[in-house]
């Protein structure tokens, strides 16, 4: 008999990332935790969210969303990756890519289906596999001898099974900051023409890769478009995270499930933000370029920090985070030093343990978080130095 909601859902309880920023606020310690940067978006942006509610945009607005960010959206993926999108019935905006994943997976998965993720999974996936009464299959992502994270092929099929329905990828990853090459997209997309199976892509940080890296949606490849579901936001491209501002696009029979869920749970999104975004997605492309280097040199920055400090850096190719090794300071739990680390260092960070199924994948991993002012990155590296360095 199928475990009841409530049971399923009991190991849900505060997350990780509200703990940290909870012993942050305590110890008065510099949050290097939860992914929000301290600094405002493009004001332009900015003036024209505050120009549409003072002009009368504060109203319900389209179940879909608003047309003109529907438009959008499918414009700047035509432009960038060939990907045709029709606005009416392919393009849904949502509150946020959260609610983006959930409605995704409540549409598709039904109970007893297998998902496969790869690990360490943001904190939402598993919740949400968990509420539609699905069964994780996770995929780990490991470190080779440069520092980049990936998965093995042969794990990946071996986590396929007869009752498989979805499989979740991330790219660029949180944490790990991965971002999955065309051969790695390859392989995924192999597995899910192969066995029949629902691509849900989460694309947040799509514009935040690093050193010449490519973001390629899985989308984009032979056979997929018919059985992806995309999701992306604005909060991370645009540094506006409360906005919780996000989109799914897929073809109408896929959208179409995420709807009919999604008008049951937030049933649509801010139009006047909605308005804003529309006009930024093209208007702003200086700034978003702009903000992807000074994310790059604030990855450098903290990275060389932590190393001075005795971490083991794992430096990464996109996101806002740098993943960390704590065994070279000694300890052997992340965990325990990163509830540890606000009181004797004056810095939070999350241990990367609460994101895997398999815990001991990732025990020894903490996480930092970069998309902070330069000056917040230095006082942050320098009590971590004083703290650990001999």
């Amino acid at each position: 008999m199928e475990e009841p909601l409530v049971e399923r859902m009991r190991a849900y309880g505060e997350t990780v990332f509200a703990e940290m920023s909870r012993l942050a606020a305590e110890t008065g310690a510099i949050n290097l935790g939860q992914g929000f940067p301290d600094t405002d978006g493009p004001r332009s942006l900015l003036d024209a969210a505050a120009g549409h509610i003072r002009g009368g945009v504060n109203q319900y607005p389209p179940g879909p969303g608003r047309p003109e960010l529907r438009t959008a959206v499918a414009a700047d993926r035509a432009e960038r990756f060939g990907l045709e999108y029709a606005p009416d019935g392919e393009i849904y905006i949502t509150v946020g890519a959260t609610a983006g994943i959930a409605a995704s997976v409540l549409g598709t998965v039904e109970p007893g289906d297998e998902v496969v993720l790869f690990e360490p999974m943001y904190d939402s996936y598993a919740a949400v596999v968990s509420l539609a009464g699905g069964v994780r299959r996770p995929v780990p992502l490991r470190p080779g001898p440069d520092g980049r994270f990936t998965f093995d092929a042969a794990e990946l099929r071996a986590a396929v099974g007869p009752r498989t329905r979805m499989v979740v990828v991330n790219t660029p990853h949180n944490p790990t900051g991965t971002v999955f090459t065309r051969g790695e997209l390859e392989e995924i997309a192999a597995v899910c023409r192969e066995h029949d199976l629902i691509a849900l892509t989460d694309e947040v940080y799509e514009h935040l890769v690093f050193d010449g890296a490519e973001h390629v949606p899985l989308a984009c490849l032979p056979g997929m478009r018919e059985r992806t579901l995309s999701v992306s936001s604005v909060g991370k491209t645009f540094s506006v995270t409360a906005w919780k501002t996000g989109w799914v696009m897929g073809p109408a029979p896929l959208v179409r499930a995420v709807q009919t869920v999604n008008q049951f749970l937030t049933f649509t999104a801010n139009g006047a933000l909605q308005l804003a975004v529309a006009d930024a997605l093209t208007g702003e492309r200086a700034w978003v370029r702009a903000q992807r280097e000074a994310l790059q040199s604030k990855r450098d920055r903290l990275s060389e920090g932590l190393e001075r400090a005795g971490f083991g850096v794992l430096r990464p190719q996109g996101t806002y985070f740098v993943m960390a090794d704590v065994r070279p300071l000694g300890y052997k739990d992340g965990l325990e030093l990163a509830r540890a680390l606000p009181g004797t260092a004056g810095v939070a960070c999350v241990p990367a343990q609460v994101l895997y199924d398999r815990v001991e994948e990732g025990r020894h991993l903490v996480r930092f978080a970069f998309c902070k002012r330069d000056e917040v990155l230095d006082e942050a590296a320098g009590r971590l130095v004083r703290a650990f360095a001999p």
